[in-house]
């Protein structure tokens, strides 16, 4: 027996495994799961429950899950409007001013800049996609496609770092004066202003709406700015006579591009690869183990589906309990999961007997015994 809230496709059901099984198995049905569930808190259990959600409200119904990611993609699409925006009007700028002057230090910038601003379009087209419904193919729903276009994030912070070494290092073969040195260091001003007013809105969005992506963005667009303000150096130096100075800052921001490439990359990574944060574990089984009639919590899975959480557990209960009894418990248990895990949109409780007596734990037969053989 388990209990669920799908995104958007009603109630779960499914079967799996409790502590020591992992494989599963699973249904659906349509009827509504709200607050009518039959359950059996005592009168503490029932204040407590009321305390919670008067310090942290929430709905369970589908179509109010529903609305709280749409609304999370519509803040991101309008940070990422904003970014690109902002950097494009940075990047012509630049762009000008590198063209005039000649400075590599300031084109890396600048090729850097325009990089980051056209890395708002796949996230855009990622936030878009992962609005849509779930379908039969795609049973969970397309938030894996911000995770994608993560992957393409980090390439073009890549692809930017290749060129901008590149030049500089051509420049530091063969030296040349810097034109226009005062626009130069204007250029990387507006630089470094441009890219941490974006830096600011993606990090605060993305972390408000859970966004790997869009926190990986920003952090990036925040070493930018100060990459830019390394033009100003370039630029100073150059001004003193010192013409390996301008090559030598390119390859400086060069470096700088290779740090956020490592950090992009490795945050990528984890959530390619379903990591989440260990506290968010713990919190989670802490609340189960709260929960009234849990005698016991199985394992605790939590994966990230683009900026939304989902989970699958395992509790113990009492074997005297009748199927409905224990299904309230699951339920009891699911909803202790909203409120301890932020960003939770779904969860699925399996609900696992406990032995009927201390010596059935030893002599009766596995009830999960008629699937052994498919872990094995």
């Amino acid at each position: 027996m388990t209990s669920g809230h799908g995104h958007g496709q009603g109630h779960e059901h499914g079967h799996g495994h409790g502590p020591k099984h992992g494989h599963g198995h699973g249904h659906q049905h349509g009827h509504e799961h709200g607050h009518e569930h039959v359950d059996r808190p005592g009168r503490w259990a029932r204040l407590r429950h009321r305390l919670a959600h008067a310090v942290t409200p929430h709905s369970h119904d589908t179509a109010d899950k529903v609305d709280a990611a749409l609304e999370s993609s519509a803040a991101g699409l309008r940070t990422l409007w904003f970014s690109l925006a902002v950097l494009a009007a940075t990047t012509v700028v630049q762009a000008v001013i590198a063209a005039l002057s000649g400075s590599v230090a300031l084109l890396g910038d600048t090729v850097h800049n325009g990089a980051d601003a056209l890395t708002a379009l796949p996230l855009a087209l990622a936030f878009v996609l992962g609005r849509r419904a779930a379908t039969r193919r795609y049973t969970y729903g397309f938030g894996r496609a911000e995770d994608l276009a993560g992957v393409f994030v980090v390439l073009v912070i890549a692809a930017s770092a290749l060129f901008a070494g590149y030049a500089a290092l051509r420049r530091l073969v063969s030296p040349q004066d810097v034109a226009h040195l005062p626009a130069v260091a204007a250029a990387g001003l507006v630089g470094f202003l441009g890219n941490e007013w974006v830096a600011r809105a993606r990090i605060r969005t993305g972390r408000r709406i859970g966004s790997a992506a869009l926190v990986a963005d920003g952090l990036h667009a925040r070493t930018d700015g100060f990459t830019s303000l390394a033009v100003l150096l370039g630029a100073g130096g150059a001004a003193l006579g010192w013409r390996l100075a301008d090559p030598l800052i390119g390859l400086a921001i060069t470096a700088a591009i290779a740090l956020v490439l490592r950090s992009a990359a490795r945050e990528i990574w984890h959530r390619l690869m379903d990591a989440v944060d260990p506290g968010l574990v713990d919190a989670a089984e802490h609340a189960l183990t709260h929960v009234e009639d849990v005698r016991g919590v199985g394992s605790v899975r939590l994966r990230w589906l683009g900026h939304t959480l989902r989970a699958e557990t395992a509790i113990v209960v009492d074997p005297r309990l009748t199927v409905v009894e224990a299904h309230a418990v699951a339920v009891a248990a699911e909803h202790a999961l909203l409120h301890a895990v932020p960003r939770l949109t779904a969860a699925t409780v399996h609900v696992d007997h406990a032995p009927h007596t201390a010596h059935d734990s030893h002599t009766a037969h596995d009830p999960h015994a008629a699937l052994a053989h498919h872990l094995a």
